[in-house]
């Protein structure tokens, strides 16, 4: 049976990333998906075409997703055609989130209605389609799941993390003073372990 492992990078980052995790999943073909689009109603379309077209080729297909590329596979539709999912600093309430981006500029429910899109200082755009969006359709999630969690986390509490991996079943681990980005060597290691260790289970 040929197997996928299905790398989905967060912010920033690129299909490239998943080189790092071709040495952890030896027997295993690895690669990364390149999304084009930036709003869970349009990548989760992107990632969900992705995945229908690989499902064709491979018998199984891991999913291995970042930060908010946890967020747009959790909007996509996938769940039928996974084995397994691993999430990296996943994004679970975009609900909260953006609750919290504007409480922090200052702007009210009413002015984000009014205005449609609101620029903000942290470099991302306030949307009220978007949080209409996250509203409307909350997450639906069925995937055996592994959950990487840094400890000093500051797009998501423990709580929150804590909360949904209860709601979902998913298996949680946290990473003393571990960042939402995993980048440092220490973290890196973290991570590798975390992997390993969760694929001889």
């Amino acid at each position: 049976m040929k197997r996928l492992v299905l790398y989905v990078h967060g912010k920033g980052g690129s299909a490239a990333e998943s080189a790092h995790y071709a040495p952890l999943f030896p027997d295993c073909t690895v690669q990364g998906l390149e999304y084009r689009t930036f709003t869970p109603w349009e990548t989760g379309r992107e990632i969900h075409a992705a995945v229908q077209r690989l499902q064709e080729v491979y018998g199984e297909i891991t999913l291995i997703a970042n930060s908010i590329g946890a967020f747009f596979c959790m909007h996509a539709d996938i769940e039928d055609w996974l084995t397994k999912a691993y999430f990296i600093s996943p994004v679970v309430d975009m609900e909260q989130l953006i609750l919290s981006m504007m409480h922090a500029s200052q702007v009210t429910e009413p002015q984000l209605q009014a205005a449609g899109e609101i620029a903000t200082a942290f470099g991302e755009p306030l949307s009220w389609e978007y949080l209409c969006y996250v509203r409307a359709h909350p997450v639906h999630w069925s995937v055996p799941t592994e959950i990487l969690f840094g400890e000093n986390d500051t797009m998501t509490s423990l709580q929150t993390i804590t909360a949904f991996a209860k709601a979902h079943g998913a298996h949680l681990t946290v990473m003393p003073q571990g960042e939402h980005w995993f980048h440092t060597p220490a973290q890196m290691r973290f991570l590798d372990a975390w992997v390993i260790g969760a694929v001889s289970c």
